[in-house]
């Protein structure tokens, strides 16, 4: 239902302009009120309503036929007929159209340049435990996009050259003139004869079919990082898929994956290994020798009394820091193993070892008892 121009604000006081403000004046003033108000950016309750009321008052204000109506008989003028101006559908405007009605659509000025970039690839490098601890160098082959020998890239046959879109007329865009409620305003999309690249080509290689690229291989050598862990991602520039006309090629991803190592875990910079030691070790104590993952021998003590769990920590004898001077530590996890077969001798021996728990002395028939199972279990 249209609004009875007696509930009409002056079209000058709601854009805040006086009478006599310039076409610049007018329009900059609804451009900052249509932003203001723009319901996709102002929740307000009635900020469609304000959105709606400045449009309206700049359609007619920006309008010079329009504007002198109003300037002689008011909103009156637009009312003669019985029904109020018709001001279009406010709900499909949006903030983009207000935009680019008065800068103008994004890249409108000058010729667009198209810079194409190729794919980046991903290649999955599988590694030993001890390659990515101590770093390594590897060669992988990768198949993908590389450019055409035969044009260089060009798409071109030898001695031919690609010619200006007629289409675009060499601009790689295609310009349309709009008409919206705030006037006219350019609409740019790329050509799609040529791509965006202002030229087309009348003689393509024989070679690629003027793509520029071919398939093929390249095989090139990755350092891998002393201190590399599973998961991690290598970036190298420029080796991803080439991009046509000299575009800019894409990068290859190499992810690691670290392989189950059969005596050693890694927990961030630190090794872990389970040794199984027998009761008599853990109950008297004992001291071997561990192998690193680098070869070395590290001695290990068991002081008496160690009890299953128990962890043993050697520094500086993990994995390198990644980037970092030093190493983590080796863990040794001592477990006590529990005989489930016992000979009569070893029944033996147990059976005067439980009956001399709970005692406060040792029989003196059970001296040197230690000893003697020592010398059964190996410790």
């Amino acid at each position: 239902m249209p609004v009875s121009s007696t509930n009409k604000r002056d079209y000058y006081e709601v854009l805040g302009v006086g009478r006599s403000a310039s076409d610049d004046d007018v329009k900059k003033a609804y451009r900052k009120l249509a932003l203001q108000f723009h319901p996709d950016r102002n929740t307000e309750p009635d900020a469609t309503d304000k959105f709606k009321e400045a449009t309206e008052a700049y359609q007619v204000l920006a309008d010079p036929e329009k504007r002198g109506m109003y300037d002689r008989y008011g909103h009156a003028a637009f009312e003669r007929n019985g029904g109020g101006a018709d001001f279009g559908n406010f709900a499909g405007i949006n903030i983009e159209d207000i935009f680019e009605s008065f800068f103008g659509a994004a890249g409108s000025r000058g010729t667009r340049q198209r810079v194409q970039r190729g794919q980046d690839l991903r290649y999955d490098l599988r590694l030993t435990l001890e390659e990515a601890a101590f770093g390594v160098e590897k060669d992988i082959t990768s198949t993908k996009s590389v450019v055409c020998e035969r044009c260089t890239g060009a798409g071109v046959e030898p001695g031919s050259e690609p010619v200006t879109c007629a289409r675009c007329a060499g601009s790689g865009e295609i310009r349309r003139a709009q008409q919206s409620i705030f006037g006219q305003f350019v609409n740019v999309t790329l050509c799609d004869r040529c791509n965006g690249e202002g030229k087309v080509i009348p003689d393509p290689c024989t070679g690629c079919q003027g793509r520029g690229l071919v398939r093929g291989q390249r095989t090139l050598r990755v350092s891998i990082p002393p201190g590399a862990d599973d998961g991690l991602q290598i970036r190298i520039s420029g080796e991803g898929e080439a991009a046509p006309r000299g575009g800019i090629p894409g990068h290859l991803y190499v992810v690691l994956h670290v392989q189950p190592h059969r005596y050693f875990k890694r927990q961030g910079s630190d090794l872990m290994m389970e040794v199984p030691i027998n009761v008599a070790q853990a109950t008297l104590g004992t001291e071997f020798k561990v192998q690193g993952l680098d070869g070395k021998e590290i001695n290990v003590k068991v002081p008496a009394g160690t009890q299953s769990g128990r962890i043993h920590r050697v520094k500086g004898e993990g994995v390198p820091h990644l980037r970092e001077n030093g190493r983590g530590d080796l863990q040794v996890h001592l477990r006590v193993r529990i005989p489930t077969e016992l000979t009569d001798e070893q029944r033996k021996l147990f059976k005067q070892l439980a009956a001399t728990f709970g005692t406060t002395n040792v029989p003196s028939e059970n001296k040197g008892f230690f000893d003697k199972v020592k010398d059964v279990f190996g410790g």
